[in-house]
Order: C-alpha cells, then structure tokens, then sequence
C-alpha cells in the first residue's frame, strides 16, 4: 500500500471513529456523517489554501482583503471600516495591514471626492492579478477534490449546501 492511500486509510478511519464518538455522545448518525465531512473538508482545503497563499507571499488576514475587494460590486472601493468589519478585526489592524498591502503595490488608498475625511481602499492592476492567480490555481486543486462527482453530483451538492446555508442563515436571524 502506497503512503497516499495508508494516509488516506487513516483519515477515513479517523472519519468514522469521529462520527462513531459524536453518535455515542448522543448525535444522530447522519447528521453527524454530514457535519464530520463538511467539517474536514474545510479543515483540508485551508491547509491547501494556506500553503498556497504562503507561495504567494500573502497572509490569511490580507487574502481576506483581496478577495472581499475582489469580490464586492464591480470592484466598488470600500473603506478600512468596511474591511475590518467584514475580517472582524479591529480598525486599527485593518490600517496597518492596508499599510503592508499599498507598500506591496496590490491595493490603493484614495481619499473619497464625496467626503474627503473618508478613504477609500481598492484593489491594483497587481492585486486583481494576485487574486486571479490564487483562483485559477484553487480551481485546478477544487476541480480535483470534486473530480469523483459528475455535473449533476455537483449541481445537487451545490443545491443541497446552498439550502444548509440558507436554513442556518435563517436560524441566525431568529435568534
């Protein structure tokens, strides 16, 4: 057996000892398969995203400012308040890591034209590249890890997590 698959061999049986131990506290048996292997599929794949954003040169807490002003509508600027915010970190962080980020060249900071004692924070020419490569390079590993389920699997997963998703979301609101 080659080291991959007695790796692998371990970690499905750390699987089913995991779900084993939740169903003995008192979980129910499904819900706990669900949860266990959503669980470490997250864990995975931010090993993975982790090791790549080190090839990159970026941290966790950057990769969250990147990728929020990389995704926000049609590259809108935001403000440091809005970013540290949406990484619930402190302002005061925020300013230091937009500190490391403008000194890089991946995003700017520009004084709004509407109120000029706001800034406002975008991404560079260099930071949507440096995004683009840490997405192309995530779908080819992505596509890998999903590679064992047709379209059709994909699509019902997707819909499925979606509805997870949506279900917590509401549960969140209520409480």
């Amino acid at each position: 057996m080659t080291p991959r698959k007695r790796a692998a061999q371990t970690a499905e049986q750390r699987y089913r000892a995991d779900v084993a131990s939740y169903v003995a506290a008192g979980g129910e048996e499904t819900v706990q398969r669900v949860i266990t292997a959503i669980h470490g599929l997250q864990r995975r794949l931010g090993q993975w995203y982790g090791r790549q954003l080190v090839d990159l040169g970026l941290s966790q807490g950057e990769w969250a400012v990147l990728s929020r002003l990389a995704t926000c509508d049609q590259g809108a600027a935001l403000t440091p308040t809005q970013l540290a915010e949406s990484a619930s970190i402190a302002p005061s962080s925020m300013t230091h890591r937009l500190d490391r980020m403008v000194g890089r060249g991946i995003v700017s900071r520009t004084m709004d034209p509407a109120n000029r004692t706001r800034v406002l924070v975008t991404l560079t020419t260099e930071g949507w590249d440096t995004f683009s490569a840490a997405i192309k390079e995530s779908d080819m590993v992505e596509s890998d890890v999903l590679s064992t389920l047709s379209t059709a699997q994909r699509a019902e997963l997707a819909s499925l997590l979606e509805q997870v998703i949506a279900g917590l979301d509401d549960h969140v609101a209520e409480s």
